[in-house]
């Protein structure tokens, strides 16, 4: 049997999210179009007769000095210290920079077997010779999967990938789990989602959702859970209250409709809107974020 944890790295909006969530079958990573959604290292794990992978969803690798990136890019190089196995994945549309550079030495500096994903098969582009060639001067020991994340087409051949170069072990999980994030998490998460989807390009790199408390009612029929949408400014908590607080309440009502179907259990939301100013400077409110 294979047992192995895998560190899954890559730029912003590779789709590193959409992967893990088809690799496990289910919804593991929020996925939206904004890049750097991914903000924490959140597992997800497969199970098949070979054995379990637990893959570690990373935030994109961002070159930047600002903060909340840099927390960000160390959580990702920290990450890779720790795991069995790297999977890089590589947005196959566009062609490599310094940032993608910067990505394969992380990658390579981390001295961990190493299975290479180029992703979104599915939507060919000039992008795709540049990126091939990037690959393979980088890693030319090394044959790349090309991959849809969206249509499926690859993923079997990465999985096979993935458990040759995985080591043998029991597994950490029962075989019926598929993540092991907390409800808080999972909820804090979702409803960061739908805020970004809700507002866009205008405030999703400036909120953060934070859960105050959980209470399980009715016999255990539903689970309540009370807690803030943050912005930095008072500008951005008006577009995300939206007028007569429709936009809060469409976030919500998304939210508590996705919940319901990931819990056992019918899941209630009460969230409010609260400024919290340069929330992205704070150190201790970072690492708290970014874990």
């Amino acid at each position: 049997m294979k047992s192995a944890v895998v560190a899954v790295v890559g730029r912003p909006s590779s789709g590193k999210s959409t992967l893990v969530n088809a690799l496990c079958g289910a919804k593991v990573s929020i996925v939206s179009p904004v890049p750097q959604t991914t903000r924490n290292r959140v597992r997800g794990i497969l199970n098949d007769t070979r054995g379990q992978i637990v893959f570690i969803d990373t935030p994109g690798f961002h070159l930047s000095q600002k903060k909340l990136n840099t927390y960000m890019s160390d959580l990702v190089s920290s990450t890779l210290s720790e795991v069995d196995v790297v999977l890089y994945v590589v947005d196959g549309t566009r062609e490599a920079g310094d940032e993608e550079r910067a990505v394969q030495h992380v990658v390579r500096r981390a001295s961990r077997p190493t299975v290479i994903c180029m992703n979104k098969h599915d939507a060919p582009g000039p992008g795709w010779p540049a990126a091939r060639a990037s690959v393979a001067e980088a890693f030319p020991a090394m044959l790349p999967v090309e991959v849809s994340a969206l249509t499926g087409n690859g993923l079997s051949a990465l999985k096979d990938l993935l458990y040759a170069a995985a080591p043998e072990g029991d597994q950490m999980y029962p075989e019926d789990y598929y993540t092991d994030q907390t409800p808080e998490f999972r909820i804090a998460e979702i409803v960061r989602e739908k805020a970004i989807l809700q507002t866009r390009e205008e405030v999703p790199h400036s909120l953060y959702v934070r859960i105050e408390d959980l209470e399980m009612r009715d016999d255990g029929a539903t689970l309540w859970a009370r807690g803030f949408v943050c912005v930095e400014r008072e500008s951005q908590k008006g577009i995300v209250v939206g007028r007569a607080g429709e936009k809060i309440k469409t976030i919500v009502r998304e939210a508590e409709a996705e919940l319901s179907e990931i819990f056992p259990y019918a899941v209630r939301l009460d969230m409010r809107v609260r400024v919290d100013h340069e929330w992205r400077k704070r150190d201790p409110l970072l690492k708290k974020l970014i874990r």
